[in-house]
């Protein structure tokens, strides 16, 4: 992927993260303060993540597995590439119309199960969304074993407004958490048809293909899917199930809270997670053509520019929580707070994660990033049986932080035995980032301090923002000339 591609590709998914960011923050602002309530808002994402667990049944790793696939085989044998979508598309519909069916029918089960029987009739509906978020997604995925980031980008970015607009006008129409899901299905059904039509179109319809398929070869992709599911069921576990056991220990609007605080982390991952998407593929095609130093220079290079960002960001994050919260959603969502603080830490270790993870899937070592991912998801789990009972939301929030550091631990030495890393290089720029994040720290409290109301939340994020970049310039951290031409 030569740098012209890169920052085409960059800026595209970047600006559908973006354009999701902010749609999703415009929803979670109207849904929060002003369509539910609290127990309705924690209603919705309680079912949320019930049906992200579920819907790991029905993705099995197989995109990712055949965007693996179609990454090598579009470097040495095109013709087989049809062949693997093909392949791709059938498992994926065979495991949503099974999986589907049994979660409509047990959904009720299911509720009882989790201690929750007012998410029942959510989750009859959810069946509806499993399908349609898990093809959402899929396009997306295959787009990228493509390198046609652009493409996924336009389905990200049609799926966010689709949703935005559907989700507010549903509950109006119907009321409460049912209202909001059901925007939810239409809209990310909408882009699941745009994905599908464009996969169709682009990458399937007039392709050359090879007569038949390599033998095999349908047989390697659903091979190569399974310790891609293991990883993908880890991190839905990590994502998803410590918000199912607030819900089973404490209620509805613990459950809003640790939801709200969840939801405004994602927000900021969006540059990483746009850097990650757009870059993994390349690391696959160095790796193939013999040139893993070059990926190991990019892989360094992403690196040192996500703790630059991220570590500054965790730290204001813990400063200005409470005055920003209860700034965007009200004095009534104040206890989501602490949650948010003890997440930033979070913040760090996922963006390292969203650069470190798919890369190793595309280089082929996604069986030790499922080892890892499945050791921490249930030190996980286990961990929030303990500390929810015993510190509540925050208990959740901190074993989540616990049990991803060591996941990610694990994951850079697989990724350092890779590809060999400066670690020494890189040790020596943390240390000037943690150098500039202190006294970006001290700018903004000063200003916190001197400032008062909402004026003073926005000032304070002006100001660390000025002083973060003057000392990351001023020291040689931040390259503006080399920003400038990917974003140019």
């Amino acid at each position: 992927m030569d740098l012209k591609q890169f920052s085409r590709s960059f800026k595209a998914m970047l600006s559908a993260r973006v354009l999701h960011m902010a749609a999703s923050g415009v929803l979670m602002v109207v849904l929060a303060r002003f369509l539910l309530t609290q127990e309705q808002y924690g209603l919705l994402g309680a079912a949320l993540a019930v049906m992200g667990v579920v819907q790991l049944f029905s993705d099995l790793g197989i995109a990712k597995a055949a965007a693996r696939y179609i990454t090598e085989y579009r470097e040495t044998d095109p013709g087989q590439v049809p062949h693997v979508l093909r392949a791709a598309v059938v498992y994926r519909l065979a495991a949503i119309g099974v999986v589907g069916g049994l979660f409509a029918l047990l959904a009720g089960h299911v509720s009882e199960l989790i201690g929750q029987p007012e998410l029942g009739p959510l989750l009859v509906v959810g069946a509806a969304y499993i399908a349609v978020h898990s093809m959402f997604t899929f396009s997306q995925v295959l787009f990228q074993g493509y390198n046609q980031i652009t493409n996924s980008a336009v389905i990200r970015a049609v799926g966010s407004i689709s949703r935005l607009a559907l989700a507010a006008a549903f509950v109006l129409l119907i009321g409460g958490a049912i209202g909001a899901l059901v925007g939810y299905i239409v809209g990310y059904g909408v882009g699941a048809a745009l994905g599908l039509g464009l996969l169709y179109r682009k990458c399937y319809r007039d392709a050359d293909r090879s007569s038949s398929p390599e033998p095999g070869l349908t047989r390697r992709v659903a091979r190569y899917s399974i310790p891609l599911t293991a990883t993908r069921g880890a991190n839905i576990l990590d994502k998803r199930v410590d918000t199912i056991l607030v819900g089973y220990f404490m209620n509805p609007v613990a459950v809003g809270y640790y939801y709200l605080a969840k939801q405004i982390m994602g927000f900021v991952h969006s540059p990483a997670a746009s850097l990650g998407f757009t870059l993994s593929p390349a690391y696959g095609e160095h790796k193939a053509d013999g040139e893993t130093d070059h990926a190991a220079q990019i892989y360094e290079t992403t690196l040192k520019y996500i703790l630059l960002l991220y570590v500054p960001a965790a730290a204001g994050i813990v400063i200005v929580a409470e005055p920003a919260i209860t700034l965007v959603f009200g004095d009534k969502w104040a206890d989501a707070a602490p949650v948010l603080q003890v997440f930033s830490a979070y913040v760090v270790l996922q963006a390292v994660s969203y650069v470190t993870g798919d890369t190793l899937d595309f280089l082929g070592r996604a069986r030790e990033r499922a080892i890892a991912k499945g050791g921490g998801s249930v030190a996980n789990f286990l961990l929030n049986l303990v500390m929810i009972p015993a510190f509540g939301v925050v208990g959740a929030a901190g074993a989540t932080v616990i049990t991803h550091a060591g996941v990610l631990a694990v994951t850079l030495w697989v990724i350092h035995s890779e590809l060999s890393l400066a670690v020494g290089e890189l040790a020596r720029h943390l240390a000037a980032v943690v150098g500039v994040t202190a006294a970006m720290s001290i700018a903004v409290v000063a200003v916190l301090a001197q400032v008062g109301g909402a004026l003073a939340v926005v000032a304070s994020i002006f100001a660390g923002v000025a002083v973060w970049g003057g000392l990351s310039i001023a020291g040689g951290l931040l390259d503006i000339r080399r920003v400038r031409t990917i974003l140019s």
